[in-house]
């Protein structure tokens, strides 16, 4: 005998279906698009714990354990590349994530609404060029002779090839970063920013606040919601460093300062041909990724209320 929650849920799921059966169909490509690109896949991290071959297939290969993690624990490159990996992040935290909310404060209060839409024009442009272009750009840039060595020799600096030097690639990189998605990144919070009611910056203003202080006691906690939940996200993505770009920029010369996690996957396991020692150091990569993720979801929730589930 049927319970009597289990039929009033499905009667009300029935019920939904019917009236909203048109938006139910439009997530099944969403969730065809997940199940194919995100969980199938998901069977291939069998390999990680095999010695995989072609020829023998996932299955067919032979059962090695933990080996490629004992490897990978004990190379020269784990510490390198896990440092690598974490100085990055925490750069790209500290200095990427704030960004565009700066921006979209400081849009929010500008007053010519025609200067504002050009300020959003041109810092959206660069989000929609190629990264094969922005490489080149920025190869262009800070070669000798470039654009940046030519701005810093004026000032009395040395010409000098940027992306040859360890100790600037980081810096390079994460410029680029928010140079190429800060106006993109920054319509969620233009969003959030729409939805704050504009009679509490009316109440601030007969209580004498400042633009500051209204920035500060109305904008920010208004949009504190959504800063909270990206911040949940990119805590999730924290360790998964765009290997794109580290890859299109870096060289041996700077290994020891941009080799990331993700580049040194792709070197083993497209390169090198070590598919399941690539595999067990990606595997490795989401675990610590989904670790960080159910931990600032849980701090998010106790401080500020917000969270993801």
């Amino acid at each position: 005998m049927r319970k009597a929650g289990e039929a009033t849920f499905q009667t009300r799921f029935k019920r939904d279906f019917l009236l909203n059966k048109y938006l139910y169909l439009m997530m099944v490509p969403v969730l065809a698009y997940y199940f194919t690109f995100h969980y199938a896949p998901m069977y291939g991290a069998l390999i990680a714990f095999k010695e995989y071959t072609p020829n023998k297939g996932i299955l067919g290969s032979a059962w090695v354990g933990f080996q490629h993690f004992n490897d990978f624990f004990s190379s020269y490159y784990f510490w390198r590349i896990l440092k690598n990996t974490v100085i990055i992040s925490l750069y790209s935290l500290c200095f990427e994530f704030p960004a565009p909310i700066i921006l979209a404060v400081l849009i929010n209060e500008l007053t010519n609404k025609r200067f504002q839409r050009f300020v959003q024009t041109v810092t959206y442009m660069p989000y929609f060029i190629s990264l094969i272009v922005i490489a080149g750009m920025i190869k262009d840039f800070t070669n000798n002779g470039g654009l940046i060595n030519n701005f810093l020799t004026y000032f009395g600096a040395n010409d000098t090839a940027m992306l040859q030097k360890p100790e600037l690639f980081r810096t390079i990189y994460i410029l680029s970063e928010i140079w190429q998605k800060i106006g993109w990144e920054s319509i969620i919070y233009l969003a959030a920013l729409m939805g704050i009611d504009q009679e509490q910056y009316e109440a601030a203003k007969i209580d004498g606040a400042s633009r500051i202080k209204q920035i500060w006691h109305v904008t920010l906690p208004g949009i504190l919601p959504t800063i909270a939940i990206m911040f949940i996200l990119r805590m999730g993505n924290l360790l998964n460093v765009g290997f794109e770009k580290i890859i299109l920029l870096y060289n041996p010369s700077t290994y020891d300062t941009a080799d990331v996690i993700s580049s040194f996957v792709y070197r083993k396991g497209l390169i090198e041909f070590g598919w399941s020692y690539s595999s067990a150091v990606g595997l490795f990569n989401s675990v610590i990724n989904l670790a960080l993720l159910i931990l600032a979801n849980k701090i998010s929730k106790k401080i500020s209320q917000n969270s993801l589930w």
